[in-house]
């Protein structure tokens, strides 16, 4: 094979190379949407608590730029809320919790229509009664995340908290 024409294959080889590892980084930017978890869980890691007794605690989330999720009381009544429960068998029942009101959002193809949603940063002030001793409990947070064009289906992320009732 001639020299330049080995050196316009090594280009083209080369080109192709490089356009297949743009697309792999292009759907590696766009899996976080699919794959990582729309909310993060971001504190408290461990409350202590007078057992027996009603106490506050502060639970603290974080929603993924570009996204949101329905509110706890949604606009619509098939609109999934989010929600935070606490096993019954954790040592820790949840009294209450109150959600934050949420902001009206429209879409741009409906611009009429407002979603009750969270965005950025958002807390859940949850009331708690723990037992004596030492409890991880393994809370759960059930939302379903949108961005501007789609919905994804409804998601549970773990909210690991370790409960010290004294």
């Amino acid at each position: 094979m001639n020299r330049p024409r080995l050196l316009t294959l090594t280009l083209l080889a080369g080109a192709f190379l490089a356009s297949a590892s743009n697309a792999q980084i292009l759907d590696e930017s766009r899996k976080p949407l699919a794959t990582a978890p729309a909310v993060e869980y971001l504190y408290p890691e461990q409350v202590t608590v007078p057992a027996h007794k009603s106490t506050r605690v502060e639970l603290h989330f974080r929603i993924a730029p570009g996204l949101h999720i329905n509110s706890h009381n949604p606009s619509d009544k098939f609109l999934i809320p989010t929600e935070l429960k606490l096993p019954a068998d954790s040592g820790v029942k949840l009294e209450d919790a109150k959600y934050p009101a949420g902001a009206a959002f429209a879409l741009p193809a409906d611009p009429d229509t407002k979603l009750n949603v969270y965005t950025g940063e958002f807390s859940i002030d949850a009331r708690v009664i723990a037992e004596p001793g030492d409890h991880l409990v393994q809370a759960k947070l059930r939302y379903q995340a949108c961005d501007q064009s789609q919905c994804m289906p409804p998601r549970t992320i773990t909210v690991p908290i370790d409960v010290i009732g004294k």
